[in-house]
């Protein structure tokens, strides 16, 4: 007991000292024996049961925790580490001291994460935190992950697939009937973000240590237009020329708003990506013939493998409401991925696979969805991909009734349309012959 005393003085003091030591009170991550000690503390608490000791702890780390979030901005060091600890016993004795941990559990995530998130120390002891508290954030915080998907991907995108095994632990607490088809373009455009975060990266230094969602409201958008050119033409801040304020000015008006939605850290609902504008097909195209890197190589195969999980929680937990809205996405973005064969090739199977089997499952979405099918069958000779969606949703059509004996109307329009393309298609080779 007397050395047990001993220790909480000693870490306590060291505490107080913190607060007090100038060359530390701005910035209480930079005092090396401060993590140490909160963790200490931690422990001490849950051995000891004592609630008059966590009564004395607690102060001082709420102090510490508003201290070092404060002092973002200006530190160089890093914050991630001793903010999770203060979390983590925000979290288990939050209920014995009164403290509501979902505040602070935003802020970290707004705070820190968004500008430690290319950390790959911050980034593992991120997910480590969130698969030790998964119960208790899903039971009392189930919208904080949701809302907070975007930086999410942005951590697996930049950090690899060293942390893919515990990312998808975390995954399945990412999905709420709020996030799930917003969810769904991120999944797919996992590697035209990691474009973008490595274009950003060549154009204003490392990631680490600042906030890219904060381009959005930056004081100075002649910057913020720099940095899109350079994502989506290749081009540099230097290279503005004498057609600037023309032909590439256009283009980058065109092309901003997928650059903002890919970097962004929050939900804000499902925007559409502008990825028929010349900007996104430039970026593309400077993406393809330059040697891949490795992160964009592993953002290729880490995709369809979250898509997988995210189909498959769908099935499980995801109502008709949602799935038959989802289908449309399916169809739009079926054709329009990263121009990668292999990626291409096991991320249509998937989005087609799902989709035959929610017609299957809910023939009745064939009637509900009979506007963008007649609309995607009229697409069927734009592209190979679009001939595929065509044909397999003539095989859903007729296999499943046009949806079924209520949908009678609905089944003789979408009949007409495929006798139409049918029509088309003996015309054509009628007039090759």
């Amino acid at each position: 007991m007397v050395d047990s005393d001993k220790a909480w003085d000693f870490h306590l003091r060291t505490l107080s000292s913190s607060a007090r030591d100038s060359n530390f009170a701005n910035d209480p991550a930079s005092d090396p024996s401060l993590l140490n000690s909160v963790k200490k503390l931690h422990e001490l608490c849950k051995s000891e049961k004592s609630e008059d000791l966590i009564a004395r702890v607690y102060p001082q780390l709420n102090r510490i925790f508003q201290r070092s979030v404060a002092s973002i901005s200006q530190s160089r060091t890093s914050n991630g580490l001793l903010l999770l600890a203060i979390l983590q016993f925000f979290l288990d004795f939050g209920e014995v001291v009164l403290h509501d941990a979902d505040p602070s559990l935003r802020t970290f995530f707004r705070s820190c994460l968004s500008c430690e998130f290319a950390d790959p120390v911050v980034a593992e002891a991120t997910l480590d935190f969130l698969n030790l508290n998964k119960r208790k954030l899903l039971a009392s915080f189930p919208t904080l992950l949701p809302q907070f998907f975007p930086l999410m991907l942005k951590l697996i995108a930049w950090n690899g697939e060293k942390l893919e095994k515990s990312f998808l632990r975390v995954f399945p607490s990412l999905m709420s009937p709020g996030s799930f088809l917003p969810l769904f373009p991120s999944l797919v455009d996992l590697p035209i973000l990691v474009v973008a975060l490595e274009k950003v990266e060549r154009s204003s230094g490392p990631l680490i240590g600042s906030s890219i969602a904060s381009l959005q409201k930056s004081a100075a958008p002649e910057m913020l237009l720099a940095l899109m050119d350079e994502a989506y033409t290749g081009s540099t801040i230097g290279d503005e020329g004498a057609d600037f304020e023309s032909e590439d000015s256009n283009t980058m008006a065109v092309a901003d708003p997928l650059f903002l939605e890919l970097l962004k850290d929050e939900n804000d609902g499902l925007a559409d990506r502008h990825w028929t504008s010349p900007g996104m097909a430039a970026a593309l195209q400077v993406a393809v013939n330059t040697p891949l890197s490795d992160r964009l190589k592993q953002a290729l195969k880490m995709s369809p493998t979250f898509l997988d999980v995210y189909f498959a929680i769908a099935v499980r937990d995801v109502n008709d409401s949602l799935i038959c809205a989802l289908i449309p996405l399916l169809m739009a973005r079926n054709s329009t991925l990263f121009p990668d064969k292999i990626f291409s090739y096991e991320v249509q199977k998937r989005l087609l696979e799902f989709m035959l089997a929610a017609f299957h499952r809910s023939p009745n979405f064939i009637a509900l969805l009979k506007k963008p099918i007649v609309d995607r069958l009229g697409e069927a000779y734009d592209s190979p991909a679009k001939t595929e969606l065509a044909l397999q949703l003539c095989w859903a059509i007729g296999e499943n009734g046009g949806g079924g004996e209520s949908h009678k109307d609905a089944a003789r329009e979408l009949f007409e349309s495929l006798e139409l393309l049918l029509y088309e298609n003996f015309s054509s080779r009628w007039l090759i012959l």
